[in-house]
């Protein structure tokens, strides 16, 4: 017999007086609550299995309570006990979240087998999924992205699709998760897709899977990234960059909820939760045609757009500090400290490359200190690491071809953001297909005898 940790909730221990004896006898810990703060304090001291909730609850209705479990990331299985209750009152509660639906006046022998299946379907789901994540962190004290994170928090639990859009740095990624994390769907897998780090011929199969023998080279069964993230939630990461074609593929998708494996002979159900983000206007691709209207309007039923760090400088002091604790040594008995001018320099610098770049400065700077002070010349920000002739500078240009200076341009941005080529394409207003196509051409010039680099 499976055993677990049960909490009662109510204010007359009606249920408790009712029910506990059974439920001890069959071997369940048993705790009896009066307030959702009380629930919330005790699953952080000592995580729980079962709640069952007496309904209604004098201070708050059940849709409350979801609300306050759905808030603290508390994915419990609830049983609701009614003391006169309905079929109207037990199709809304199923509806907000209750496993199931008793009345008062139910035996005891039926509630410990209720309570009972509700343990045995999270045993085999714990066999199955991975450890349940914690939700990611996201440090923040300023209005903008407070409310932003509220509103993220309000529609995690839905199956809704999300669009993130913001600018290379901002924690698009770390805002999926935080999704992820508060939504239904925690203890299932967060699987993540590049779709502009793979070859056009491959992102199909990646994405939806592919059978034994479609094509050359596919010796067994592979699942796609839906398959993988079956029950979870799909990260779609620089959806911007996935070809047209693909767009088609993957709206049918998100619309029948079915994939179809490369070389399948019939569709696969899937429940995924789909968030795409991206750097890039898309309502500008749509208007240039480069996405699809359609899969545009089908991703952002949850737009989402996160601000840049320079329009909340309040979090620059909160995220230093927290970059220092991170990348400090622990043999140090005091964490270092930048000085006055350090902050002064950091507070009024544009952050091109938002919280990664702010990351990316700490840690650096953590690793060139000789103390524990840190001055401003420890930053190395970009205005110093640029070249002391500008690439500009019309002496050097003179003589050179319109193809020998695009060529130059991108390497020289790409030496400017340390190859980060999806940064590079988006400081030269390209993508990042166009990228990678134009570094295969100088590529392949560069490897032709001299006669065919530059004709005859």
């Amino acid at each position: 017999m499976i055993t677990g940790s049960i909490v009662i909730v109510e204010t007359m221990s009606a249920i408790y007086q009712r029910f506990s004896s059974a439920l001890l006898r069959q071997g369940h810990q048993i705790r009896s609550l009066t307030t959702e703060q009380a629930l919330v304090s005790e699953f952080t001291n000592r995580p729980f299995d079962v709640i069952i909730s007496a309904d209604p609850l004098p201070r708050m209705s059940f849709s409350e309570l979801t609300c306050q479990l759905k808030k603290h990331n508390i994915g419990v299985p609830i049983i609701v006990m009614a003391e006169n209750g309905s079929v109207q009152h037990a199709v809304e509660a199923i509806r907000l979240g209750a496993s199931d639906y008793l009345l008062m006046t139910e035996d005891e022998a039926l509630l410990c087998k209720r309570v009972e299946n509700i343990l045995r379907l999270k045993d085999k789901s714990s066999d199955k999924a991975g450890p349940r994540p914690s939700a990611p962190q996201i440090i923040t004290q300023s209005a903008n992205m407070q409310q932003l994170l509220q509103v993220a928090q309000r529609i995690a639990p839905s199956a809704a699709t999300v669009l993130i859009q913001g600018e290379s740095g901002t924690g698009k990624e770390l805002l999926a998760r935080f999704i992820h994390a508060h939504s239904g769907r925690t203890a299932y897998p967060f699987v993540a897709m590049n779709c502009a780090a793979l070859p056009e011929t491959l992102a199909e199969s990646e994405l939806f899977g592919y059978e034994r023998g479609a094509f050359t080279g596919a010796m067994q069964r592979k699942a796609g990234k839906f398959e993988l993230a079956q029950k979870g939630t799909l990260l779609l990461d620089e959806i911007s960059e996935m070809p047209l074609a693909l767009q088609a593929k993957l709206l049918r998708v998100l619309q029948e909820k079915e994939v179809d494996r490369v070389g399948g002979q019939s569709p696969i159900a899937i429940d995924v939760r789909a968030i795409a983000t991206t750097n890039r206007d898309l309502a500008a691709m749509v208007q240039e045609g480069r996405f699809r209207k359609d899969l545009y309007y089908r991703l952002r039923i949850v737009p989402l757009t996160i601000p840049p760090l320079r329009e909340r400088p309040q979090d620059i002091s909160l995220l230093l500090d927290h970059f220092i604790e991170k990348y400090h040594s622990a043999d140090e008995s005091s964490l270092p400290n930048f000085d006055a001018a350090a902050m002064h320099k950091m507070m009024n610098w544009g952050w091109p490359g938002n919280v990664r770049e702010l990351e990316n400065t700490v840690e650096r700077a953590m690793l060139l200190r000789s103390g524990p002070v840190m001055g401003p010349s420890i930053l190395l920000l970009e205005e110093e690491l640029a070249d002391p002739a500008p690439a500009t500078d019309t002496a050097r240009l003179v003589g050179l071809t319109v193809r020998e200076l695009e060529e130059r341009l991108i390497n020289q941005t790409l030496h400017h953001v340390n190859q980060n080529r999806t940064h590079a394409a988006e400081m030269l207003g390209i993508s990042i297909r166009t990228l990678r196509n134009k570094l295969r051409e100088y590529r392949q010039e560069g490897e032709a005898p001299p006669s065919m680099a530059h004709g005859r």
